[in-house]
């Protein structure tokens, strides 16, 4: 009998997994290179999302327009992005195209060009996007709340800094590329129809001479306050609140999980029914879960006028201190059906999966099966959520708000 997903280590340390499924016409990838933001030196923050745009301004034996024609021509809808962690590719394509497709791939993440008419184009792409984030307080309220619950450098943004972007050169690009990309800790994930033995012959042909290096861990952590003000002129004030939790390694990863899922997922959870529906206090709210390998937390946040942001604050804390108490059966049934729901719809979804599994792997060591995923889900009960809560009540609460005042908060947060 077919394993439900396959793996294999190449000799340069290079982890290709795959889950084939049959039912699908297409395939998708999904590339994790150990290339994150946390990386970034001191003085280049941002270099990280740097390199990772340069890299598709031509590869290979194609020039940047031509790297565009070629992945379209293949129908590849793709993505790059860097995170705390990773620098991360992927695409999704009809099954036929998978390996023209990682063909390409493989001089993007081994051959880019590095042209040196694009390094300023790219600059003024991140440069904008930090802009954007000015223009989204939302946003920038998360932001701040994420590098003050991990600290530095892990809670470092991706997007970087306007005078580091500014001051980045093309020798800063490759020295970070030939430290950074390389095949030792990245993972390749591929889902959907696909051929396993022609899969792994394929990788190990276009990715097997990719050398491996050794290279810097990123810097000590080094906290920073729990309780942050950003001063802006605005008839709204934004609030995110955010706590410790235990990470997705964790044996009580889906108690964790459950727990913030009746926080937060849909119109009946407690925070929307409660501080949105029942107080009219605020106009969005949301609790999300958020993991590193080590670390893990639950990040909050709810926007308000400015006038009842205080209430809105104190209100949102409240609910999450309420939350040890335990969470109730009818709850935990809309959760699971929820849950049940997302893992029914990424069966249905190469991309999905290809980015669970390679997720997984990093997290983990091995992917887990939908199966297996059902299964833990089903164990879930009252019972192991309101006990993995009373040994870890909602506390320690670090808090962002960005609006006209600061507002008060709770005796011990500082």
């Amino acid at each position: 009998m077919k394993e439900p997903i396959v793996s294999h280590i190449f000799e340069n340390g290079l982890a290709l997994l795959a889950e084939p499924l049959d039912s699908l016409a297409s395939a998708a990838f999904s590339v994790l290179l150990p290339a994150g933001a946390a990386g970034d030196p001191a003085d280049r923050s941002g270099l990280a999302s740097f390199v990772c745009e340069m890299t598709v301004r031509g590869c290979g034996s194609r020039d940047s327009r031509q790297l565009v024609r070629d992945l379209e021509n293949l129908g590849v809808e793709r993505g790059e992005g860097v995170s705390a962690s990773h620098a991360s590719y992927s695409g999704a394509t009809l099954a036929k195209n998978l390996i023209p497709a990682l063909e390409i791939y493989a001089d993007i993440l081994q051959r880019p060009h590095f042209p040196e008419q694009e390094l300023e184009p790219v600059r003024q792409v991140l440069l904008q996007e930090l802009r954007a984030i000015d223009d989204e307080p939302s946003q920038k309220a998360m932001l701040e709340l994420r590098r003050h619950v991990y600290g530095e450098p892990w809670g470092r943004p991706s997007c970087g800094d306007a005078d580091h972007l500014e001051a980045v050169t093309q020798e800063d690009v490759r020295s970070w590329f030939d430290t950074r990309y390389r095949p030792n800790g990245t993972i390749i994930g591929v889902a959907g129809r696909v051929d396993w033995p022609r899969l792994k012959d394929a990788v190990g042909r276009l990715f097997g001479q990719w050398q491996p290096a050794k290279y810097p861990a990123p810097a000590s952590d080094r906290p920073l306050a729990r309780l942050r003000h950003i001063d802006q002129e605005s008839n709204q004030t934004q609030v995110a609140i955010g706590y410790e939790s235990v990470p997705y390694r964790h044996p009580d990863y889906f108690q964790a999980s459950g727990a913030v899922g009746v926080l937060s997922g849909g119109m009946s959870a407690r925070l929307f029914s409660e501080v949105r529906e029942k107080r009219g206090l605020c106009y969005s709210v949301y609790a999300s879960y958020h993991t590193l390998k080590d670390r893990g937390s639950v990040l909050c946040y709810a926007g308000a006028s400015a006038d009842r942001a205080q209430e809105t604050l104190d209100v949102t804390l409240g609910e999450l201190t309420r939350l040890a108490e335990g969470i109730r059966p009818e709850e935990l049934a809309r959760l699971k059906a929820r849950v049940k729901s997302n893992l029914i719809m990424q069966q249905e979804s190469s991309s999905a999966r290809s980015s669970a599994i390679a997720r997984d792997w990093h997290h983990l060591g091995r992917a887990r099966t939908r199966d297996e995923m059902s299964s833990l889900v089903d164990a879930l009960s009252c019972e192991s959520i309101n006990h993995y809560l009373a040994e870890h009540p909602p506390r320690d609460f670090t808090i962002v708000t960005l609006g006209p005042q600061a507002l008060e908060t709770p005796v011990g947060i500082s």
